[in-house]
């Protein structure tokens, strides 16, 4: 008897595009923290640092550094990109509108942000999914709240971050300007 087939069940919240399809992280659909559809592909031709955030870790004072990042080097074509998820200690229990307002309010963000959604297990986004592939991204589950993601301009995945390298970490900081 043969393998059972894997079956990945889609939702409005959590699109399954199949990534074998996906030849680009900016090709993969991804709803807005604001409802607004496409949040990658308006950052298509940019270098960006995709990072799983939570508003009640022990690393969300990392939110400063991220905006730091998105303001120094946003002229040179580069974006941070923010996904919510609560999968990690329930760091992030509160809705899109809740998230946006602790963002603005307490690091003053004006990177993009998604709607929550999963990075882990059967529910992992379709972004994430892409990110973590064998073939292609950086094999393996996210750990924890603030895994990053160094992506090309040609959305391809150039690096991977554990959630304590600081976004002033020297080594991320030669890394980004490289692919700048």
């Amino acid at each position: 008897m043969g393998e059972p087939a894997v079956v990945y069940v889609t939702s409005a919240t959590h699109p399954a595009a199949e990534c074998a399809d996906m030849s680009s992280f900016y090709d993969i659909p991804v709803t807005a923290i604001d409802g607004g559809t496409d949040l990658l592909g308006g950052l298509r031709g940019k270098v960006t640092l995709a990072v799983n955030v939570a508003s009640r870790c022990g690393l969300t004072p990392q939110y400063t550094g991220l905006e730091q990042l998105q303001r120094e080097l946003a002229a040179e074509n580069f974006t941070v990109v923010g996904f919510p998820c609560n999968q990690f200690g329930a760091q992030e229990p509160g809705s899109e509108a809740e998230i946006v307002a602790f963002c603005h309010s307490t690091y003053d963000v004006t990177f993009p942000l998604s709607a929550k959604l999963d990075v882990n297990g059967a529910g992992r986004h379709a972004v994430y999914r892409f990110l973590t592939a064998a073939d292609g991204g950086i094999a393996g589950d996210i750990h924890w709240n603030f895994e990053k993601f160094l992506i090309g301009r040609d959305g391809r995945v150039l690096k991977r971050y554990p959630p304590e390298t600081k976004p002033q970490d020297s080594g991320l900081l030669q890394d980004i300007a490289e692919a700048l």
